[in-house]
């Protein structure tokens, strides 16, 4: 029975996505009719000019995405490392403060940063996305990397020190080393949480004409129907998750060998 419920579970949610790749090969503009095997959309996805505001959505998202979690990565690396050296009591009370953007409604979270960009004068763009986008993703950093701190030994530091190592030598070799998992896991999470925000976005995107992935899947759904297009482009995005998904679990069991 408990078999019989996990694969209609899988089912439910693998589903959908193997659709839109088996439909992504063929030219049918509407999702379900299959008029053959064909590549068409691959190469029209790829043809200058033929569908360059999808391909500039995709570029801006990628491009937010990566700066947003690199910046996320180091902020939160560092509130993590400064929240692990506080006291008990302190430490409970910055964790809860951290907790409180990840459990917020998204769309609480854009009209408030919407609302302060509006009350600074803040022209909305790709600026305003982008620090979004660090706000929210920045706690999540900070819950990836506090565990790894907890399981470090904090005798290692205080013996760099003793050995001569400054504060900051300590750090980026004693330290960083250890927490880098952590680290690595933390921008993964954030990297994804921001190419699939939506609420946060269409509320700090302005109206420069500005696009993301999600803003303009958004906007072409509400035209009546979804670019074609978009189903190759989706199953390329499936495929390049699951490769990373794949390396990050080979090199994490090949570390945990290695450590045995």
């Amino acid at each position: 029975m408990v078999r019989l419920y996990l694969w209609i579970l899988l089912l439910l949610l693998y589903s959908p996505i193997v659709i839109i790749i088996i439909y992504s090969f063929t030219e049918a503009k509407v999702l379900g009719n299959w008029t053959g095997f064909s590549m068409k959309l691959y190469t029209s996805l790829f043809t200058t000019g033929t569908h360059h505001s999808l391909i500039n959505a995709l570029i801006n998202t990628i491009t937010i995405a990566l700066i947003s979690a690199t910046v996320s990565t180091l902020l939160g690396s560092m509130a993590a490392i400064g929240i692990f050296n506080l006291k008990a009591r302190s430490r409970k009370a910055i964790s809860l403060v951290n907790s409180i953007p990840i459990l917020n409604g998204d769309i609480i979270t854009g009209i408030s940063l919407f609302l302060l960009f509006v009350s600074l004068g803040v022209t909305q763009g790709y600026t305003t996305v982008v620090l979004a986008h660090i706000t929210f993703c920045t706690p999540y950093v900070v819950l990836s990397v506090l565990p790894r701190l907890k399981q470090m030994n904090p005798n290692i530091y205080e013996a760099a020190l003793d050995l001569g190592a400054s504060p900051m030598q300590a750090l980026w070799k004693i330290i960083v080393p250890e927490i880098r998992p952590g680290m690595i896991s933390g921008f993964i999470l954030a990297l994804t949480i921001s190419i699939d925000d939506f609420a946060v976005t269409v509320f700090t995107i302005g109206n420069q004409g500005l696009e993301t992935l999600s803003t303009y899947i958004y906007a072409d759904a509400r035209k009546g129907g979804l670019t074609p297009e978009l189903r190759p482009l989706s199953a390329i995005i499936l495929v390049v998750v699951l490769a990373l998904l794949i390396i990050i679990n080979y090199r994490a069991d090949k570390v945990k060998k290695g450590n045995r």
